[in-house]
């Protein structure tokens, strides 16, 4: 195990590395997909362990496979305790002995098995079940497990029946997709197929199955997933499922209180907020249930607020309202005195500590992202942790010192030998003359005598940013490992920096990004660290928006890159949910139209003259790939030199070793066309 200690975390946000003498390699995109991916570990509960998932690849196979992994948290001591690649989701049960997870081992859909720590031996499969089972949690009394499924609601509590409308649906030779509905798909896959999420329990002796939402017909995540917890005495749940009915013209999440009997009766105790309440967890006394709250319902990227709701007497308290932070992956002290919580801020992700009773914060860790933290005993949090010069690993930290330490090296063999760009954490005067954050990835063995190529990177959200992080797919160091010094802004409407600054570009997502990345540009020039002659502008997403904005309104970059970008903001309206476009654009295309064409794109085609890469994927229903077919044709219909790369089978984003290579080979081939 290696200490982390201050002197560590101010050498590691400029980038450098402790075995900097042994560096040799620059970072490839091969090198980045034979990484292992650690997932967040989840803590026994007497603390002495953490089992989490590690996904790894097989590049040349084009696929991948997870398994669990048991870490000693006070050794290190580290084993691989599942293996057949198909594992995840795991649930400790309240004595520590055995482990509840989700597999896919026997070729059907993701079923409940248990492996006993304590004894040793095979995992037993538990569930057998016509649907895929997620979100596993354990009663206190170890005796039955809760989880969600989604499922048809026409099974009316008969699985034999579910197995037999999934079959005639399977054979169906009619492909239309019908509905009134509003929302319809989501990202990549359809919603008129009428699956509803619901929360079960399994009895661990007897294996029977109860539905606790028989009438439920509505959905907890669309990214999926659910938010939930049980009661200390076993008895309720609270989760947060979406309480607007069909047609969805718009979405709120609300925590419901649900009976563990089966009763199925459902009370929302937050429904006088309009907008999302989500992620309850019970005090450890059961008094209180602690959850996330927004005020904004058409803005997503909204304050979230830790509020507590006293079950005894419903009255509910802010904790930090005060704080200009937007809160998450919240958990109580087992006292029930502290609460402690993660939260973006400046571009990094920290782990903060409050009184349960409210009052001043304590940053607990600071230093590029952290997730999934859980105490490990009373004196240490566990957690995930990676930096733009480092990719994950699971790290703790001393509650007492503040001291780190990084508990797994799983990619240390891969990455001892590569040579890292230098980071560097700059602001400068973009917009109005405010102050703007930004990382500069610099190139491995960077010359500070000479001048480079600039690849200017746009996040995407926009309500985003482009964080000390270690990216799988937008990656600063494999865009700097060719001999480009990387430009990262955090411009205006970027998250972490306070809610005035994430809302200033609410109804105008155009006019000051804009002007805060040619203000980065000028940065960058004026400190004579790149070439002016040679830069490219690039960005996914809103990223791709800016992308095509800026070939409406400058030539001064070189080539621009264009990722899933949005185009027309007409065509957004065709995107997969659609409900709050007018409120971020200002206008739609029955009112306010002239405001929304004002910031769209897709009017400015007539000063096109900057090279295009443009790069999109069918599956993509977030930006829908017409979006990419429509600028790619308008450039070369003007003439102009334009690359289209287009992607069957990938949604919004490249999730397969193979296609991310050629991706890779693409943006650098682009780039090496019009900056060497």
């Amino acid at each position: 195990m290696k200490k982390i200690g201050t002197l560590f975390l101010a050498i590691a946000l400029i980038g450098l590395h402790p075995l900097a003498a042994q560096e040799t390699t620059p970072f490839d995109p091969v090198t980045m997909w034979e990484m292992q991916r650690p997932g967040n570990p989840v803590v026994s509960p007497d603390g002495q362990w953490s089992v989490f998932p590690v996904t790894e690849y097989d590049v040349d196979g084009n696929t991948s496979a997870t398994n669990l992994y048991l870490l000693d948290n006070e050794s290190g001591d580290l084993r691989q305790i599942t293996f057949s690649g198909r594992d995840s989701g795991p649930a400790w049960s309240p004595d520590g002995r055995k482990l509840a997870f989700v597999s896919r081992r026997h070729d059907g859909p993701g079923q409940i098995y248990i492996l006993d720590i304590a004894a040793g031996g095979e995992a037993r499969q538990v569930s057998d079940l016509p649907v895929g089972v997620y979100g596993l949690q354990w009663f206190p009394d170890g005796g039955r497990i809760a989880f969600a499924a989604n499922i048809l609601p026409d099974y009316n509590g008969d699985w034999d029946r579910h197995r037999e409308i999934q079959k005639e649906m399977e054979e169906s030779k009619v492909s239309a997709k019908v509905t009134e509905n509003n929302m319809y798909r989501y990202w990549d896959r359809w919603l008129t197929d009428g699956h509803v999420s619901r929360l079960f329990t399994i009895d661990l002796q007897t294996k029977v199955v109860t539905d606790l939402m028989p009438d439920n017909g509505n959905f907890f995540g669309l990214m999926g997933g659910v938010s939930y917890d049980i009661s200390p005495d076993g008895a309720t749940i609270a989760v947060s499922k979406n309480s607007t009915p069909p047609p969805y013209e718009r979405v709120n999440h609300a925590i419901y209180l649900l009976p563990t009997d089966g009763s199925g009766e459902l009370t929302n105790i937050t429904a006088d907020n309009p907008a999302s309440d989500t992620n309850p967890v019970y005090s450890p006394d059961g008094r209180y249930i602690l959850y996330g709250k927004q005020s904004v319902h058409h803005f997503y990227a909204d304050k979230m607020v830790m509020t507590l709701y006293d079950t005894q007497t419903g009255l509910r308290t802010e904790l930090t309202d005060h704080i200009d932070l937007s809160t998450e992956q919240w958990f109580w002290s087992d006292d029930g005195n502290t609460i402690y919580f993660h939260a973006q801020d400046r571009a990094m992700k920290s782990i903060f500590s409050i009184p349960a009773g409210g009052g001043i914060h304590t940053e607990i860790f600071r230093g590029g992202t952290n997730n999934g933290g859980s105490l490990a005993g009373n004196n240490h949090i566990v957690f995930n942790h990676h930096n733009l010069s480092a990719p994950p690993e699971i790290h703790k930290v001393d509650l007492r010192s503040g001291e780190a330490t990084k508990m797994t090296g799983l990619n240390d063999k891969l990455v001892e030998n590569i040579h890292w760009g230098e980071i560097e954490n700059v602001t400068y005067k973009g917009a109005d003359n405010a102050d703007i954050q930004m990382f500069i990835n610099y190139p491995p063995g960077y010359d500070p005598g000479k001048e480079y190529p600039l690849v200017m990177m746009i996040h995407g959200g926009p309500h985003g940013i482009f964080g000390d992080s270690f990216h799988f797919r937008w990656n600063s160091q494999l865009f700097a490992a060719p001999g480009y010094i990387v430009a990262m802004p955090n411009f205006h409407g970027s998250s972490s920096f306070g809610q005035d600054f994430v809302k200033s570009i609410h109804g105008n997502h155009a006019e000051l990004p804009y002007r805060d990345i040619m203000k980065a540009a000028d940065y960058m020039v004026e400190r004579g660290l790149v070439d002016e002659d040679r830069m490219a502008a690039t960005g996914g997403s809103y990223g791709g928006y800016m992308v095509s904005w800026i070939a409406g309104h400058t030539d001064r970059f070189a080539c621009l890159i264009n990722h899933a970008g949005v185009y027309d903001l007409h065509l957004q309206f065709a995107s997969d949910y659609s409900a709050n476009r007018k409120y971020q654009y200002g206008g739609s295309p029955w009112e306010d139209f002239d405001q929304m064409n004002a910031i769209n794109p897709s009017q400015f085609a007539h000063n096109f003259s900057s090279p295009m890469l443009v790069i999109h994927g069918e599956l993509d229903y977030r930006v829908p790939v017409a979006h990419g077919f429509m600028v790619y044709n308008i450039y070369k219909n003007m003439g102009l030199e334009a690359r289209l790369v287009y992607y069957p089978d990938e949604n919004h984003w490249i999730l397969t070793p193979q296609n991310s290579l050629f991706w890779y080979d693409e943006f650098y081939g682009w780039l090496e066309r019009y900056l060497k």
